[in-house]
């Protein structure tokens, strides 16, 4: 697989204020195609609107759950409605690979040195950090979960999950509560047997599970008492804690990763894209996300302009962080459509 380049090299001055989003497109519309929910929400009036706003643009939105399946169709049958697409980075990378996004022309967006190492790939701009960690319900436990194992412990923590229908995330999980090291997670994985392992721990709990597809239903099962704990999109958890849910965070083997933006090939608007891509890295708009729903930003000046308090709640903040495991986006940019395959074999069984 095409290896996706890091950045490397010292920080460049800040593309002079000005140059980004000036073309104003009044005569056409942009569609802009997100996850939905309240992170779209957040989207709409930190981005969305403002863009609308400054450029006179039409930005129509829809929603879709991640299948690049979706983009592929368009791409190979030459009928491509979607111009911006918020994706995660597995998807920017396969899709890149399949030829279905645009490369990207940084020097249409923003100066690469000024972006997160790891979050300019050649056909996708990180837009935000964000997190899946796992979350529960305090009225359920007197003392609550506190590690990914005890996500798997049916005996000290009964009650039903909430896990996604997708094989990221949940088979590293199911590894490092079966003990391995979270450095070592896709060694393991990389293995035959490492698949097996991971699925027979699966299988521990497969009874309780409750499947998850959209981001908005984690919280709203949780709050709801149909499941005790869940994975789920930080975000969105914080957001339902914010409007009174009785819920807690658990940020133990946090998988981070980037909500990331891209152009589909072949869209006929392909200069709205890149306008509207350049808008929303600056500084100012990223660093506006934040307190809307707490992912952090790419650009590293808008590190300092999210507040102090509010860096703590992001999957960024070094507490945070250092429980972690290093999330992989190229394993899964190889290995996503076998694995996902076997997840669905072994959801029939």
């Amino acid at each position: 697989m095409k290896k996706q380049m890091m950045i490397k090299g010292s920080v460049a001055a800040l593309v002079a204020a000005g140059v980004l989003a000036t073309a104003a497109y009044a005569s056409g519309s942009l569609t802009v195609v997100s996850w939905g929910g309240a992170y779209q929400e957040a989207q709409r009036n930190t981005i969305f609107k403002p863009y609308a706003d400054k450029t006179g643009a039409a930005v129509k939105e829809e929603e879709y759950t991640g299948e690049i399946a979706k983009i592929r169709a368009m791409v190979e049958s030459g009928t491509v409605s979607w111009d911006v697409i918020s994706v995660d980075t597995p998807t920017a990378l396969q899709g890149c690979d399949e030829g279905v996004l645009e490369e990207l022309d940084y020097s249409r967006i923003v100066d690469k040195s000024k972006i997160l190492p790891g979050a300019a790939l050649d056909c996708a701009i990180g837009s935000d950090v964000y997190a899946t960690i796992f979350a529960y319900n305090t009225t359920k436990f007197q003392e609550g979960p506190k590690t990914i194992a005890d996500f798997f412990d049916l005996e000290k923590f009964p009650g039903k999950r909430g896990m996604q229908k997708n094989p990221m995330n949940n088979l590293e999980w199911a590894l490092i509560a079966d003990g391995v090291e979270k450095d070592k997670v896709y060694e393991v994985l990389g293995t035959p047997e490492g698949v097996d392992r991971a699925f027979a721990k699966l299988d521990t709990i497969k009874s309780q599970v409750v499947w998850w597809e959209a981001g908005a239903q984690p919280p709203q099962w949780l709050a709801d008492g149909e499941v005790v704990m869940s994975t789920a999109w930080n975000g969105r958890i914080a957001n339902a804690i914010k409007e009174g849910a009785p819920l807690q965070i658990v940020w133990d083997a946090q998988a981070p990763d980037l909500d990331m933006w891209a152009i589909a090939k072949g869209t006929p608007n392909i200069d709205a894209a890149y306008d509207f891509i350049a808008f929303a890295s600056t500084p100012e708009v990223q660093s506006a996300l934040a307190p809307s729903i707490p992912y952090g930003p790419t650009h590293l000046d808008a590190v300092a302009l999210v507040e102090p308090e509010l860096a703590k709640t992001l999957p960024t903040h070094p507490d945070n962080l250092a429980l972690a495991y290093p999330f992989s986006a190229e394993f899964w940019g190889d290995n996503m459509e076998e694995l996902r395959a076997r997840l669905n074999t072994w959801l029939a069984q």
